[in-house]
């Protein structure tokens, strides 16, 4: 678990990504941080969120901008998916803890 941990960090070089587990927190971290910020520019949050409107938010440097797009794409690449699949994965693995993770859609 330590091992993932670090390998997830690109700047520790003596940590390579070699077992599933390092290169699924990898391929995870950043993505399910834009999949949040993605969900809070919208009423409806998680739900409804499709793979469309991620790629299109991707291609905005400036929105979260902080969140670095070559690991994204690195990341599902490395783990061997296909980047749309793995958005959807992450999507639908998010939804069922919207609320606890503050991403239910918006009351009026």
């Amino acid at each position: 678990m330590i091992y993932a941990i670090k390998s997830h960090a690109d700047y520790l070089t003596d940590c390579p990504r070699v077992s599933r587990l390092d290169k699924a927190l990898y391929a995870c971290d950043e993505l399910c941080g834009f999949i949040t910020a993605c969900a809070l520019v919208r009423p409806t949050r998680l739900e409804g969120l499709e793979p469309k409107s991620v790629r299109k938010k991707l291609k905005q440097a400036s929105f979260a901008a902080n969140v670095n797009r070559d690991d994204v794409t690195r990341g599902a690449a490395d783990f061997g998916v296909d980047l749309d699949e793995h958005i959807a994965f992450c999507i639908a693995a998010m939804q069922p803890h919207a609320a606890s993770l503050g991403l239910a859609p918006e009351t009026a």
